[in-house]
C-alpha cells in the first residue's frame, strides 16, 4: 500500500499530540480558582507549582532532545507522551502542594519531548522549503489545543469536577499512541508506505549524508562552538516569555481584574488562541512562499521574523493603552501571540536549517531548555512586579522582542546549512 502525502499525515499526528499536550497543561491554571479552595493553597503556591513544571521543563528538553537522536522519534515520542498522559492522570489524587509538584515535574519533563521531537521529524520528513509551514502545523496544534483546553476543560470541570477532569484529558494521550505506531512505521527511507515521488521531495536540498556517516551527531559543546547555535539559543531566552506569561498567568489576570469564575475564565481565555493558531500556519506558509518565489532562505526567515516582531511590538504597547476591559484585552493578547506563532516556527526550524542528522534534536532541546529558563525567571518576577498592576510584565517582554531578533540577525548573519566536519 503506498499513501500520497505521507508526511502531512506524520505532522497531522505530532499536531494532535500538541493539542492534547496543551490540554493536559492547561487544566491545573484553568481549574486553580477550584482547585485552590478546595486543597487550601495560595497563589504563592501557584507560582512555585509553575516553577516546578517549568525547571522540569527545562531539564526535559534537553535529556529529551538527546533521547529523540538516540532513539529516534518513532519511539521518542511514544516514551513522551505516555509519560505525560499517566503524569496528568494522576493528578486526580493530588492532597497538597508535595503531591502536586511531583506530578508537574513528571508532567513538565515528560511533555518536554514533544518540541525537540517536532523540530527532529520534520527535519526527516520535509525538504526545506516545507519545514517552516510544518513546524506551523505543529505550532497550531499549541494555539488549537489553548483554543479548546478552556472550553473542555470548563465543561468536564463542570460536569464531573477537578479530580475526574484530570483523569479524562490523561486518557486522550494514551489512546493517540496506537494511531501514530500504526501510520508512522520507520524513517521515510524504509517506510513501506512512502512514495518514491515523496521520498524525491524530501531528499531535494538536503546534503548527501554517507551511510557510516548516518549514526554521527555533534555533541552539545561541538555544538555551541558555532556562533549560529548561540543566535538560536539567545533568540528563544528573550521570546518564550512572550507565549508563557499568557498561557501561565492569564486565567489569574482574567479571575483578579475582573473576578472571573472558572466558566468565565473559559469563555474567555481561549479566543487569543485563536490569533495564535492563523499565525501558526500563516508564519511557515509565507516563508514557504517566499522561498518558492526565489528568495532565499537567509530573506525569507528573516522576512517573517521581523514582521512578527512589529505585531508583538505593538500588540504588547496595546495591552497597556487600549486594554481596559476583558474583550478588548483578549482581542489585542490575539494579535500578540499571532506575532510570536509567526516567528516561532521559523525560529524553531533554524536548528534544522543550520545543522544535520543527530545534532538537530540536541540543538533543538538546548534552545528550548535556555528558553525554559527564561520563563523560570520571569515566574519569580510576576508576583512581584504585579502587585498593583500587569504594565511592568507587558513593558519587560516588550522589551524582549527586539532583543530575540537582533540575537538572530547578529550572530545568523546567513542562515544556510553549515559544514560541520
Amino acid at each position: 500500500m503506498k499513501v500520497k502525502g505521507l508526511r502531512w499525515w506524520i505532522i497531522a499526528l505530532i499536531g494532535l499530540a500538541t493539542v492534547i499536550n496543551y490540554i493536559d497543561r492547561s487544566a491545573l491554571s484553568i481549574m486553580w480558582p477550584a482547585m485552590e479552595k478546595d486543597l487550601n493553597m495560595t497563589d504563592v503556591d501557584y507560582g512555585i507549582i509553575l516553577n516546578v513544571f517549568m525547571v522540569s521543563y527545562a531539564l526535559g528538553k534537553l535529556i529529551s532532545g538527546k533521547m529523540f537522536d538516540v532513539v529516534g522519534t518513532r519511539i521518542g515520542y511514544v516514551i513522551s507522551i505516555f509519560v505525560w498522559s499517566v503524569s496528568s492522570l494522576l493528578h486526580f489524587a493530588v492532597r497538597g502542594i508535595g503531591s502536586l509538584g511531583i506530578f508537574r515535574f513528571l508532567l513538565g519533563i515528560s511533555e518536554a519531548g514533544n518540541w525537540p521531537g517536532a523540530v527532529k521529524s520534520n527535519a526527516e520528513w520535509f525538504p526545506v522549503q516545507e519545514r517552516a509551514t510544518a513546524q506551523g502545523i505543529f505550532n497550531s496544534g499549541a494555539a488549537l489545543g489553548s483554543v479548546v483546553a478552556p472550553l473542555i476543560i470548563a465543561l468536564l470541570y463542570e460536569r464531573f469536577g477537578w479530580r475526574w477532569t484530570f483523569i479524562i484529558i490523561g486518557l486522550l494521550g494514551l489512546l493517540w499512541i496506537i494511531p501514530w505506531l500504526f501510520v508512522n512505521k520507520s524513517k521515510p527511507s524504509k517506510h513501506p508506505w512512502i512514495t518514491e515521488e515523496e521520498k524525491s521531495l524530501i531528499r531535494s536540498g538536503k546534503p548527501e549524508v554517507k551511510e557510516e556517516d548516518q549514526k554521527k551527531g555533534l555533541s552539545l559543546f561541538e555544538i555551541l562552538k558555532y556562533k549560529q547555535a548561540w543566535g538560536i539559543v539567545l533568540s528563544r531566552f528573550f521570546i518564550e516569555p512572550i507565549w508563557w506569561l499568557f498561557v501561565g498567568w492569564m486565567p489569574l489576570y482574567l479571575q483578579y481584574t475582573y473576578d472571573f469564575d472558572v466558566k468565565q475564565i473559559g469563555m474567555f481565555s481561549w479566543f487569543p488562541y485563536v490569533g495564535a493558531a492563523i499565525g501558526s500556519i500563516a508564519g511557515g506558509w509565507y516563508a514557504g512562499r517566499l522561498m518558492s518565489s526565489g528568495k532565499s532562505l537567509n530573506y525569507s526567515r528573516k522576512l517573517v521574523i521581523i514582521i512578527a516582531g512589529l505585531f508583538m511590538l505593538c500588540g504588547l504597547i496595546a495591552t497597556i493603552v487600549y486594554a481596559d476591559t476583558p474583550s478588548k484585552f483578549v482581542m489585542i493578547v490575539a494579535l500578540v501571540l499571532f506575532g510570536f506563532q509567526f516567528a516561532i516556527s521559523n525560529i524553531q526550524t533554524l536548528s534544522s536549517d543550520f545543522f544535520s542528522g543527530k545534532s538537530v534534536g540536541t540543538l533543538a532541546g538546548l534552545a528550548g531548555t535556555v528558553g525554559a529558563v527564561s520563563v523560570i525567571i520571569l515566574n519569580f518576577l510576576i508576583p512581584v512586579i504585579t502587585k498593583e498592576s500587569y504594565t511592568p510584565a507587558f513593558i519587560l517582554i516588550a522589551a524582549m522582542v527586539p532583543l530575540s531578533i537582533a540575537s538572530i540577525f547578529i550572530l545568523c548573519r546567513n542562515i544556510k546549512p553549515i559544514d560541520e566536519d
